[in-house]
């Protein structure tokens, strides 16, 4: 029951946090272009509690999915035509108060990269000759290989960087090689010297070798400007990884069945806990470039959806009609509903087959 109620609340925590910076977005660009900000929610639902200051309605729902920022205006049937509503502003000024609750979770995300970079640190192979990973049934688990093994000849050609020993190996496809190895011993002191012999494995789309054997792994501590390097390659990573999988999906008429809804998301911020504080903050980074890629798909009620439309009204020169508002959102709408049922549906999928432990 305790382990049941920790996870609820580190999902409210983490879906809570980048929803919460993901309407603040949206609630200081719009302040700053002079447009009346009336209420500010998270969750859906009845209000739980709130507070009202500036004007503004600040209010925790019973629902903790999601959140809304309401703006003076939003809606055509609620324009009065004061200069601080909503739709009282040029297209492209609605377009930045949109644009800013996805901008903001890629902030966040930003930020969270690298603090985990900075403070825990990355993990980089190593680019000495040692071995770490080796993969069971290949010829260097059959050799009897042993990670931290270093590989200092092959062939009686000396080998000083992972690189070299690569590049030899995947020449010799096939062919017997003699691998002279300096394996520490458990003593700490003088490392055993021997010569394995073993066999790289063909592989058949490059025809190169192949051992089995991935390098060591270290964990450094890249620095203020690494640590900014490696968020921004998280970002990149987690950005472009999910839009290749759909486009592949999409190419293929499959559903994305690795999509995740809330509950997929609880188990994965069970596991993150188990395994430490870097590992949660790692995974809120994750949800929060999630969240603010997928706002950015270019569905109405989304705020993709919301700058695509103020973009068709900026090239037009004109405002689209109520009706075409009202049916795009109402596409858009049951779009994001099919969306969450079938995440949902996924979910309780590998919930009955097994896959959460």
């Amino acid at each position: 029951m305790i382990e049941f109620i920790v996870r609820v609340a580190m999902t409210v925590f983490c879906l809570g946090l980048v929803v919460v910076i993901h309407e603040m977005g949206h609630l200081v660009m719009a302040r700053q272009l002079g447009v009346r900000v009336e209420r500010f929610t998270v969750g859906f639902g009845p209000e739980l509690f709130g507070w009202t200051s500036r004007n503004i309605r600040f209010a925790v729902c019973a629902i903790p999915l999601g959140g809304m920022v309401k703006l003076a205006g939003e809606f055509l049937d609620e324009r009065k035509n004061k200069p601080d509503e909503f739709f009282s502003q040029p297209w492209y000024r609605r377009n930045l108060i949109a644009l800013a609750g996805p901008l903001m979770n890629y902030v966040l995300a930003f930020v969270l990269f690298a603090v985990v970079a900075g403070v825990w640190g990355i993990l980089q192979p190593s680019s000495e000759p040692i071995v770490g990973d080796i993969i069971p049934g290949l010829p260097a688990s059959v050799a009897k290989l042993q990670e931290n093994d270093r590989i200092v000849g092959i062939n009686g050609a000396p080998v000083r960087s992972w690189d070299e020993m690569a590049t030899i190996i995947h020449e010799h496809p096939a062919e017997k090689l003699n691998v002279d190895v300096q394996r520490p011993s458990a003593s700490g002191r003088t490392p055993q010297k021997m010569t394995l012999v073993l066999t790289p494995q063909r592989d058949a789309q490059l025809g190169i070798g192949l051992i089995g054997i991935m390098p060591k792994v270290n964990n450094v501590r890249p620095g203020v400007k690494g640590s900014m390097s490696a968020a921004y390659q998280d970002i990149k990573v987690w950005t472009l990884q999910p839009l290749k999988y759909l486009s592949s999906k999409v190419r293929h008429f499959e559903g994305p069945k690795e999509l995740s809804g809330p509950l997929g998301i609880a188990q994965m911020v069970t596991k993150a806990t188990r395994e430490g504080l870097s590992y949660v903050i790692y995974l809120i980074a994750i949800i929060s470039t999630g969240l603010g890629l997928f706002n950015l798909f270019p569905i109405p009620v989304l705020d993709g959806g919301h700058i695509l439309l103020y973009t068709i009204e900026g090239i037009m020169r004109r405002p689209l009609s109520k009706r075409t508002m009202q049916v795009a959102h109402a596409v858009g709408l049951s779009l994001v509903l099919t969306i969450f049922l079938y995440a949902s549906y996924q979910d309780v999928l590998r919930w009955r087959l097994g896959f959460w432990k």
